[in-house]
């Protein structure tokens, strides 16, 4: 079966033609038979895209929103086909499968898509104004182009923390007044979460119902979760992605009263600081330099702030591996993934440090030597391990797609 994902982001959108044979040998079932990346989505776009045998093509243009992005990578895959094949690649499609951000409490799990999935979904907009609206458009356009006997499905960041308790789930506010406007913990990057507890699960020969891990997800956005026998039952982001971890530019957590005080002294809207918290705090904010870690552990030795940035990302999320140890009650290995979490042996390295009070211990050598693959970077003696899985969401998507369309 060959699943085309799409992925969305603010003014992007990324997309992947997957094929699956579960007939084929382990490493063999998964191809990836195009990729493509567009980006700046709202004026002048780029646009990559590869095929499989490594064929590359890029180009701009001008693409006002994500309906023309997904039509941008739809005609470039009616056109596009493998070495030695006339076959274009779009013709070879059985489904399509789509990230979508906020699931809100109605989607436990991915879902086919019909008219009725489409109406429970447009009243999320609001929990996700960034990202579910694009989402949303590309579903529309895609419907459009490929017709509505093509089947898709609904994959949802939020669905992997369905099962978080009641306790860790709710806020301790007016519980009628949290009932009536769904205000409660959601979480993020269900989706990255869950593929890495998999992951964990299939290189430890663990079955994963019986995987208790902590995972870190660190990124410009940033998440930790508590995994127990599989389940997520515990994570940092919250009713929006602004809660928990220091972020990029988001500030993480924050004393609520933060938002009146700044709006009284700074004489400016509930909208315009919460726009300072989601996009000129954290690193950014902290530093006054940049977003990017990279910059920041460069300029660590020679600039206070960017010290003191990089110290609170990584004292935070040293923080809730802690908590997450005590809801837990212990934990077989913490794994990084992520963009910094895959290729920052320091920052992981500054994150652990300390903790070997809880037998967490890494290995300097294997942890100097990972970067953006997939391994233990912890000493083998050690009783709590250490792992470094790199995200896929798009394969889990593209799975979760397969696997709906069987039954």
């Amino acid at each position: 079966m060959n699943v085309l994902v799409f992925n969305c982001g603010s003014s992007s959108l990324k997309f992947q033609l997957i094929g699956l044979d579960d007939s084929a040998a382990s490493g063999e079932r998964d191809r990836r038979l195009a990729r493509g990346l567009i980006e700046r989505i709202g004026g002048e776009a780029s646009c990559a895209f590869t095929t499989m045998d490594g064929r590359a093509f890029q180009h701009t243009a001008h693409i006002a929103n994500h309906q023309e992005a997904v039509r941008e990578a739809l005609d470039w895959l009616g056109s596009a086909s493998m070495a030695g094949q006339h076959t274009p690649l779009l013709h070879s499609l059985d489904a399509v499968g789509h990230r979508i951000v906020h699931g809100g409490a109605h989607f436990r799990s991915s879902v086919r898509i019909d008219d009725a999935v489409m109406g429970r979904l447009e009243p999320l907009n609001e929990l996700a104004p960034l990202h579910n609206p694009p989402a949303l458009r590309a579903i529309s356009a895609c419907r459009t182009v490929l017709g509505p006997a093509l089947p898709m499905v609904a994959a949802f960041d939020t669905a992997f923390h369905q099962t978080l308790p009641n306790y860790a789930s709710s806020y301790a506010l007016p519980y009628d007044l949290a009932e009536r406007h769904g205000i409660r913990r959601y979480g993020f990057h269900g989706l990255a979460h869950r593929y890495v507890s998999l992951r964990y699960a299939e290189l430890t020969g663990t079955p994963h119902h019986q995987v208790t891990i902590i995972t870190l997800h660190l990124g410009n956005g940033c998440s930790a979760s508590a995994i127990q026998h599989g389940q997520s039952v515990d994570t940092s982001m919250g009713f929006t992605p602004l809660e928990g971890l220091v972020m990029g530019t988001r500030s993480g957590d924050v004393d609520p009263t933060v938002m009146s005080y700044l709006v009284h002294k700074e004489g400016v809207s509930v909208d315009e600081v919460e726009t300072w918290l989601n996009t000129g705090s954290g690193l950014r904010g902290v530093s006054g330099l940049s977003n990017d870690m990279r910059e920041l552990l460069a300029q660590v030795d020679r600039h206070d702030r960017a010290r003191l940035a990089v110290d609170l990302f990584c004292y935070r999320a040293r923080k809730y591996i802690g908590a997450y140890l005590a809801v837990l009650g212990g934990a077989s290995a913490v794994v990084f993934s992520g963009g910094i979490g895959e290729h920052s042996p320091l920052v992981r390295a500054k994150i652990c440090d300390t903790m070997q009070w809880c037998g967490l211990e890494l290995d300097a050598e294997r942890n100097a030597g990972l970067q953006g693959a997939e391994g233990r970077i912890s000493r083998s003696e050690a009783r709590m391990h250490v792992y470094v899985i790199p995200s896929d969401e798009e394969i889990l998507i593209a799975r979760d797609t397969a696997e709906l369309l069987r039954h």
